[in-house]
């Protein structure tokens, strides 16, 4: 799983020390991966940060623990709103080689409304 956060930043200095932080607590934690942050070269207030989970699971995890609830949810929850924040890699490649992966989601995943959710009728993708 990817997590994926813009944010609009004024203060720099302050904002990576805290993303910093974020950064050494979430990679602590089993199952995630990397992460990084990284600035736009095109409007230099603009900043997103990327978090890589093993799964749905570990990315819940990782966020449970109290060190992180205290330092890393607050973060998050200044990051920008428009579009999701988590995503899964259908594609990823490195040294020339392609992998495709498995969708977790249920092909009927975006139909089922509030309530009604008792477990996918269809299977995964």
């Amino acid at each position: 799983m990817l997590l994926v956060c813009r944010f609009r930043v004024s203060d720099p200095e302050t904002f990576t020390a805290r993303v910093e932080q974020a950064l050494t607590l979430l990679t602590a934690q089993p199952g995630c991966r990397r992460g990084t942050l990284a600035r736009s070269t095109d409007e230099d207030d603009r900043w997103v940060l990327t978090v890589e989970f093993d799964s749905v699971v570990a990315y819940r995890r990782a966020m449970s623990p109290f060190p992180v609830r205290e330092h890393v949810i607050p973060l998050l929850s200044e990051a920008l709103t428009d579009e999701p924040a988590m995503y899964e890699p259908t594609l990823t490649s490195a040294d020339g080689q392609v992998e495709e992966h498995t969708s977790v989601l249920a092909e009927d995943a975006f139909t089922v409304r509030l309530g009604e959710a008792a477990g996918p009728a269809t299977p995964r993708r």
